[in-house]
């Protein structure tokens, strides 16, 4: 099922299985960022007079019980089912009939893809900072413990001035707290919310997108639908650049 194959089209199947290749896998995290952006978008579209109240009910219901699904371990992309988002469209579909169908109104795979991924790489840098501030107490719990425990201070492979643990230990600790401002930085690209903007023009339906921005707890949209579709890969590499940069250094205790 490939909403992208035209009649008229027909792949070869060892170029789609090199260039598919472990997308699968990469979407299967993706599944449950995926519900919760079918959440809010079947919201907006009740709320534009889309899909009716009885629809939207359906379809949060059939959205949150895959969740469960999800977040019990026993969802799976069914073979010959293109992505997450298929998958879940035709689940949607199979579970609530028409309503299914008609949720994709107004948006794009290219929106939901984006969509999808801020929504995970939100969740990520989230984590990592939480993992950073539990580091960061770590170190400085250390650098207390060993604030008396004298070492040598080096420079230019020469014994210089009498330092301690506790000073080496704090070094570290110091040092995330950069790492956690540029962190902060990469959230604050990934918290803008590009669905409703289409294949890169937007949408010719009436669509609420600051309806769905606050659904989705973002804190602002990506206003333009161009860029909106670009800050996808920057968004990522942002994200990736600093995350990669932010790796402690090893400390042996």
């Amino acid at each position: 099922m490939k909403l992208w194959n035209k009649e008229a089209t027909n792949v070869q199947a060892a170029v789609e299985k090199f260039t598919v290749g472990n997308d699968v896998s990469f979407d299967l995290q993706l599944a449950k960022y995926d519900v919760i952006g079918n959440m809010a978008q079947a919201a907006m579209l009740q709320k534009i007079g889309i899909i009716t109240e009885e629809e939207n009910v359906q379809l949060q219901q059939a959205l949150a019980n895959i969740q469960q699904t999800i977040e019990a371990g026993n969802f799976k992309i069914e073979d010959g089912v293109e992505d997450i988002h298929s998958q879940i469209e035709w689940m949607l579909t199979e579970a609530v009939g028409e309503a299914g169908k008609k949720i994709h109104t107004g948006r794009s795979r290219n929106d939901q893809v984006a969509t999808d991924i801020k929504l995970f790489l939100r969740a990520e840098i989230l984590e990592i900072l939480q993992l950073t501030k539990q580091f960061f107490d770590v170190l400085m719990s250390l650098s207390n413990e060993h604030k008396s425990v004298l070492m040598p201070g080096y420079t230019h492979l020469q014994i210089a001035m009498p330092s301690s643990f506790g000073l080496w230990f704090a070094s570290f600790a110091e040092s995330l707290i950069d790492d956690v401002i540029m962190l902060q930085a990469a959230y604050k690209v990934a918290n803008k919310n590009p669905l409703g903007s289409g294949a890169g023009y937007g949408s010719s339906f009436n669509i609420d997108r600051g309806h769905t921005t606050q659904s989705m707890n973002f804190e602002i949209l990506n206003y333009n639908s161009i860029y909106a579709q670009t800050t996808r890969d920057k968004t990522e590499k942002i994200t990736v650049l600093l995350v990669s940069r932010q790796r402690p250094q090893r400390v042996v205790v």
